[in-house]
């Protein structure tokens, strides 16, 4: 297969666009969409040409001709003025630490942390922080939202996981920006498990990445493996069990510990550009209303060592498949009966490294954020076999509930109904959205059924394994990609939905 770089796809995407318009003659009905036409697309993406799509990279220049070229085809328009047709720059700044040391001193006395416990990273290209005091913050914030531990000028070390009080409060890289904003000279944050730990250490490795606009972090973050953590704790005459069970407490105002420690980094900054992938399919009938479809185009790119036997990420499942189907979704609504209203595909950046690209999106937005009458996100998607029951993370606001329950049960899905999807609410790009104001939802069979999902996450989830197979299950993709046919003529439809 020839791979053209981007800019040639969208040259050759002009051409198209000077040709006399050829429109399909509407159809009475939207033609199932295909496991093997998920596949073709699925292949191609996370074959190692593209790198594992690594955002300013090689691999996602193939990444753009390739989505460019396909919703070129299918008869989708680039966004009128943008700087560069089809894509919105996303400027971002890489950290790559290439040095660090962590020195510990507990009750005066040096305590070792090896490598194989902490992960370091500057701010700067070299930072240097002597005798700074520790204090456990637990989950970094309050009940309420709020940074409550003293922090100016010290180290916090601070919980992965979600906070198990309040509602929607941040995750981890909110609180940890909070924390700096409160003065922290560094953040360390505690991984949930070793499983985590090694995924940290192995996708991480001392990389990190923020918008070019973002508020400036703390001097100094990494991350304590959990074995790392609670040996500090012991010596400094704490439980790391107990520590974490007094963090549970809404009002958990922190534990300084009587810990002094020494940070050194070195690293070199990188500022770069990468693209949020945009596409518009005109309505028939608009109203100012619009849909938009949304899945992330980027995984982790060339992601181990010179010396490991597979050292690319694919991304199949993550996210090839949700590219995939967000291609063959806009091949059906353009082909068939014109739905009323505009409906965009974006296909964001960076996800992988904090949801960048759709929170770029949400602070520039190429489409008023008030006209987008609902946003659906398409991510992880070919996990379950047919016949899985339809699960919606971003579910409460019941005009949209509706929608979903009539539109699936049309379809002969069932719903599931029991909440679990709703822990990944924030783990993915239409939170951004949503912290704006947006109803975003993700609907589908994948997040239903948690011990497949489970399984996935337990193991071929952001590494090499992460390959196109005959092993990847695509029935539950392909009927989740006609639900999402069926949604977007449903939210498109002026009649059907008031636009709220």
């Amino acid at each position: 297969m020839k791979i053209l770089t981007f800019r040639a796809a969208i040259a050759a995407v002009s051409l198209v666009a000077l040709a006399p318009a050829v429109l399909a003659a509407p159809a009475q009905g939207d033609a199932p969409i295909t496991e093997a036409e998920l596949a073709g697309h699925m292949k191609t993406l996370s074959s190692d040409a593209f790198e594992g799509r690594g955002p300013g990279t090689e691999g996602e220049d193939r990444t753009i001709a390739y989505i460019v070229g396909e919703w070129a085809k299918a008869g989708l328009e680039a966004v009128p003025g943008s700087a560069t047709p089809w894509l919105q720059g996303v400027p971002l700044i890489e950290t790559q630490a290439t040095g660090g040391t962590a020195k510990f001193k507990v009750k005066g006395r040096d305590f070792p942390v090896g490598e194989d416990g902490i992960v370091l990273t500057g701010r700067d290209a070299a930072v240097s922080l002597t005798d700074l005091p520790l204090v456990f913050v637990g989950y970094g914030i309050d009940g309420a939202g709020q940074v409550k531990a003293d922090v100016r000028g010290k180290v916090a070390v601070m919980l992965y996981e979600n906070a198990p009080f309040g509602d929607k409060l941040p995750r981890y890289r909110e609180r940890r920006q909070m924390l700096a904003d409160a003065g922290a000279s560094a953040v360390l944050v505690i991984a949930t498990d070793a499983d985590l730990w090694e995924q940290i250490r192995h996708s991480l490795g001392g990389k990190t990445t923020r918008l070019a606009s973002a508020k400036t972090g703390a001097p100094v973050t990494g991350f304590l493996s959990p074995a790392a953590a609670d040996a500090l704790f012991a010596k400094a005459g704490q439980s790391g069990d107990a520590l974490r069970g007094g963090a549970k407490a809404a009002d958990y105002a922190g534990a300084e510990l009587p810990v002094a420690v020494d940070l050194a980094t070195t690293s070199v900054v990188r500022p770069y550009q990468s693209n949020n992938i945009i596409a518009k399919l005109p309505g028939a009938k608009p109203d100012g209303k619009a849909v938009l479809f949304l899945g992330h185009w980027d995984h982790l790119g060339i992601c181990a060592p010179d010396d490991a036997k597979d050292r690319i990420c694919n991304g199949a499942v993550d996210n090839a498949s949700g590219i995939a189907v967000l291609i063959e979704v806009a091949k059906r609504l353009a082909s068939g009966a014109r739905p009323d209203r505009d409906i965009y595909f974006m296909a964001t950046t960076s996800e992988e490294k904090g949801l960048l690209g759709a929170h770029y999106f949400a602070e520039h937005p190429v489409v008023p954020l008030a006209d987008i009458t609902v946003a659906l996100n398409i991510d992880t998607i070919a996990i379950s076999p047919r016949g899985t029951p339809v699960a919606t993370i971003g579910r409460g606001k019941p005009a949209y509930d509706a929608v979903v329950r009539e539109v699936a049960t049309k379809l002969g899905r069932k719903m599931d109904d029991d909440g679990e999807a709703d822990a990944f609410v924030q783990r993915q790009d239409g939170w951004a959205l949503g912290a704006k104001g947006v109803t975003s939802l993700m609907v589908g069979g994948s997040f239903s059924d948690m011990p497949l999902l489970e399984k996935f996450l337990g193991s071929d989830y952001h590494g090499p394994a992460d390959e196109f197979s005959d092993k990847v299950p695509l029935g539950g993709a392909a009927e989740d990609a006609d639900l999402h046919v069926a949604l977007g003529r449903a939210f498109a439809d002026t009649k059907r939905w008031a636009g709220k």
